[in-house]
Order: C-alpha cells, then sequence, then structure tokens
C-alpha cells in the first residue's frame, strides 16, 4: 500500500484514456446504427418496388376478370384453334412399318 501514491499521478492519463476509449465505443455503435439504417431503408425500397409491380399486374388481371365482355374468351378460342391448326401443319414422322412375323 506504500507504492500506492504511485498511482496519483497517472490518474489522469488512465482517465484520459477511459474517456478515448468510451468515444470511440460510441462512435462504433452510431455506425453500425447507422449502416443498419441503411440497409433497411434499402430493402423497404426493394419491396414496396415489389409491391408496386404485383398491384399492377393485379389491376390487369381484375380487368380481365371484370370485363365482362365477350371478346376475351373469344380471343382465348381462337389462340387455341391457331394452335391446333399449327399442330396439324407440321408434319410428324412416318408411322412405323408393322413387324412381320415369320413362321418357321
Amino acid at each position: 500500500m506504500d507504492n500506492l501514491w504511485i498511482l496519483i499521478p497517472l490518474a489522469p492519463f488512465l482517465l484520459g484514456g477511459f474517456f478515448i476509449w468510451t468515444r470511440h465505443q460510441t462512435h462504433l455503435a452510431e455506425l453500425h446504427i447507422q449502416s443498419a439504417a441503411d440497409l433497411a431503408a434499402d430493402k423497404a425500397a426493394r419491396h414496396a418496388t415489389t409491391v408496386a409491380e404485383l398491384e399492377e399486374r393485379m389491376r390487369v388481371l381484375e380487368r380481365i376478370i371484370t370485363d365482362g365482355s365477350y371478346d376475351t374468351a373469344l380471343q382465348i378460342e381462337a389462340l387455341r384453334d391457331r394452335r391446333e391448326v399449327e399442330a396439324e401443319r407440321i408434319p410428324g414422322p412416318p408411322p412405323m412399318p408393322a413387324p412381320e412375323e415369320t413362321r418357321q
């Protein structure tokens, strides 16, 4: 305990180091909070864009469903008919001849 008087002149240096360390830790915490906020804002912007695209698709689907005109059904049937005509136009492979049985 006789050597405790040596710590008295070192106290300002120890307190100064402690204050610098706490200020640095506070700065690191602020940087962490800022980067988390930036990440959350970026993620929110991406979600908002996705939601806007989905809402636009939903509006198109609602307009198709609630159209009430017979034109949509006719257009769908016309597309089906066109596919059937194209399928008939494209020739398939020639049929395979039936194997002949040989009796011995």
